[in-house]
């Protein structure tokens, strides 16, 4: 990922908390030559010294078959992102785009059976964990479960370099950054609104 100097972000607790945040990725590796993705919901564990991306998806998936051969596996996630209009600044500029991008790369193997059951465990736990009438794995009906992870691999990821780009115009000047803040949110859409919150929250972090 080409990451400019002015957005690179090195802070790795940083860029763990965003991954928590946004972890609904994209695993990306080649079949025969070919690029091939699946967009999943991912976990992060840390064991040791090392830091694992975990997650399952369909049996019938057949990309869960190109990690033996693959040597190094691209996992995507993906923050906020708005348009940018460089009339909201103070001099003649292009337009550009605003975001929040972490690549992580890795060798993926698959899961043991009692692994991918803590995998499982972990997630529910994760979005059930709060919710009135919580889905838990110990819950669910034994036979349920036993066919359900028939239906599914489970994968972790041993990631071995991390990429992380925040592309929130750090490189403008104060007016045209509050500028920047104010227009977006008044642009009446979802990922504007998101975007100058971000933005807002950086600056008030900052000061």
């Amino acid at each position: 990922m080409y990451v400019p100097k002015y957005f690179k972000v090195t802070n790795v607790d940083e860029i763990w908390d965003f991954v928590q945040e946004n972890s609904f990725g994209t695993i990306v590796t080649t079949e025969q030559g070919k690029p091939i993705a699946t967009h999943l919901p991912l976990g992060l564990n840390k064991k040791g010294g090392d830091y694992y991306i975990t997650g399952h998806m369909a049996y019938g998936n057949r990309q869960w078959r190109t990690f033996e051969t693959c040597e190094d596996v691209l996992v995507m996630f993906q923050g906020p992102n708005a348009y940018i209009s460089s009339s909201w600044y103070g001099h003649e500029e292009v337009p550009t785009w605003n975001y929040q991008a972490v690549h992580v790369y890795g060798k993926a193997s698959i899961l043991e059976k009692d692994e991918l059951i803590e995998e499982l465990t972990i997630m529910l736990e994760k979005y059930e964990g709060n919710r009135e009438n919580s889905v838990l794995w110990d819950k669910l009906s034994p036979d349920l479960l036993e066919s359900e992870l028939k239906g599914i691999v489970g994968f972790k990821l041993k990631v071995t370099d991390i990429q992380a780009a925040y592309k929130l115009s750090q490189n403008r000047n104060a007016m045209d950054y509050t500028n920047i803040i104010d227009k977006l949110q008044n642009e009446g859409n979802p990922n504007s609104e998101q975007m100058a919150e971000l933005m807002e929250s950086r600056l008030k972090n900052h000061i």
